[in-house]
């Protein structure tokens, strides 16, 4: 079963996107913080990120860079998600390590098809 590690802080969102990605078939760890999120990555291993940006203790772009830069966590898929999208946001998080973006409230079809192409980059290059 594919695991995703949720980092989110806002215990709603967690909840919510949390029992859409099980009711579609994945296994789900959460973190509240940024640093929890990479702690837990590294203890762990997901098969992927949805990391938060607007994080507390550790923002979303510094724990991606934490994680992009470790040997352990580098290769895991990190889509970043974040509901104060603004213009130069998408590719700034993409700088920081992360392989896809999206945006708040969470469209689930679209949410999923970045999930699912983010797993077959690497599985295909796996």
């Amino acid at each position: 079963m594919t695991t995703i590690l949720l980092v989110e802080d806002n215990e709603m969102n967690r909840d919510m996107l949390s029992r859409r990605l099980i009711r579609n078939g994945f296994r789900v760890i959460m973190a509240e913080d940024g640093r929890q999120g990479v702690d837990m990555a590294a203890r762990e291993r997901p098969d992927l990120i949805l990391m938060d940006l607007s994080l507390p203790v550790l923002d979303g772009w510094e724990a991606t860079r934490k994680l992009k830069a470790s040997a352990a966590t580098s290769s895991i898929p990190v889509i970043a998600l974040t509901a104060h999208a603004m213009s130069g946001d998408e590719a700034e998080a993409i700088r920081a390590g992360c392989d896809a973006f999206d945006t708040k409230p969470i469209d689930m079809p679209r949410l999923l098809g970045k999930i699912r192409a983010a797993l077959d980059k690497l599985r295909q290059n796996g």
